[in-house]
């Protein structure tokens, strides 16, 4: 079994490329990706399916983001000791078995509770996944690695929501949390199989998560998180009936409209992880947030699927590019205290899902989806203006 030491000084002719233990994570992101995505993906089918209305069926995304949101920081302290090979392959298995019981649940009230229970893997499975890649990889390239890693978010937007859509439009929505569960059992195994033993990340002490918690430019990024999440959530957790009553789309162009957005997303992440290291995480961070606000200021120009498709475009390139680039500058400013901060980042993600899917959904209930939008756009332009402060902040302790 390979030394995790050794994979993270390699020659200088083997820094070209990254290690291939970094696949499996990849993977295993894009696993927990699609399963987080698939809630929205199947909206529409979960609410005509359990005789609930979609406002109310997006209570699940909120509640997932709750459940993450808090156990993102509690869980990296409860498994601080535990070897990643068998931290992140358990992790897959719980999300294959909870995915199985959520397809099997009876009525919307039972549903909740398996839904919190199944989110519990990407609280886990995401943050330490990063905070591990400084052990896999030398100091130079660990942006351009923790970038690549969460590469599977993006692939999950390609493939894994349109085809969750698709699977649910077409089979049902408890097909595809079936296919869910299936592709976890896969990411288990491989993670498994091709992780070596004794990768270890530092426990954080009391000391140290004091360190973070008072760190003005940690928390003013997990600020810039909290915003732009919650601003995106306003409106993405309703992306599905949106299309399908405003814009009357059907299930397979529903499908394609998700897999549009996810093929730029992917699109913004290459980008992202080719440049990061260039223009700095910072400016990368703005840009990427920037690009969103764009489409959100222009989406009532939306108002066919070819115009629609051309709107979500700046969107799609900056929406999982910017938590790649805030991931990286995080790490960036204090690599000592990673695994806290990136844990609590996954959890300010989180709970900017939970933060938008509760706004979005009493904004339909009261105002119907056209605020939506608007709502989006001040959480966004938010998140802008805490990170030119979380710039200035990280400055001023260098």
């Amino acid at each position: 079994m390979a030394d995790p030491a050794a994979l993270a000084t390699p020659s200088v002719r083997e820094r070209a490329a990254l290690p291939p233990v970094l696949w499996p994570l990849l993977f295993g992101n894009f696993v927990i990706g699609a399963g987080v995505m698939v809630v929205p993906g199947t909206l529409n089918e979960i609410s005509h399916s359990l005789r609930v209305t979609p406002a109310t069926a997006g209570q699940l995304i909120t509640v997932g983001g709750v459940v993450m949101c808090l156990g993102a920081p509690l869980l990296a302290a409860l498994v601080a000791g535990w070897d990643r090979r068998r931290l992140l392959a358990l992790s897959m298995l719980w999300y294959a078995l909870l995915h199985l019981a959520c397809a099997c649940a009876p009525d919307f009230a039972t549903l909740i509770p398996l839904r919190a229970l199944a989110v519990i893997s990407p609280a886990i499975f995401t943050p330490q996944a990063a905070a591990c890649v400084g052990l896999l990889v030398p100091p130079q390239d660990r942006g351009r690695a923790i970038t690549f890693v969460f590469l599977g978010w993006s692939v999950a937007s390609v493939l894994g929501m349109p085809l969750g859509a698709y699977i649910g439009g077409v089979l049902g929505w408890r097909a595809a949390f079936v296919a869910i569960a299936a592709l976890s059992l896969v990411a288990g195994v491989w993670v498994w199989r091709t992780l070596p033993d004794g990768v270890k990340p530092p426990a954080l002490s009391r000391q140290a998560w004091a360190q973070v918690f008072a760190s003005r430019p940690l928390m003013l990024c997990v600020a810039v998180t909290t915003l732009y999440s919650a601003g995106q959530f306003v409106l993405f957790s309703y992306l599905s009936p949106y299309y399908r009553q405003v814009l009357d789309a059907s299930p397979g162009t529903l499908s394609l409209m998700f897999m549009w957005f996810g093929l730029f997303g992917f699109i913004g992440n290459m980008v992202m992880s080719r440049n990061i290291d260039r223009i700095g995480a910072d400016r990368s961070v703005l840009l990427a947030v920037g690009a969103m606000a764009l489409s959100f200021i222009v989406w009532p120009l939306g108002t066919t699927l070819l115009t629609m498709a051309a709107v979500v475009v700046p969107w799609a390139l900056g929406c999982f590019s910017s938590n790649s680039a805030q991931q990286a500058r995080l790490v960036g400013i204090a690599p000592a205290l990673a695994a806290g901060s990136v844990a609590l980042n996954s959890s300010a993600m989180y709970a900017g899902q939970a933060i938008g899917a509760a706004g979005g959904g009493w904004l339909i209930a009261n105002q119907g989806f056209g605020a939506l939008h608007w709502a989006g756009l001040v959480g966004l332009a938010a998140s802008m203006a805490a990170s030119v402060l979380a710039t200035r902040a990280g400055l001023r302790a260098a």
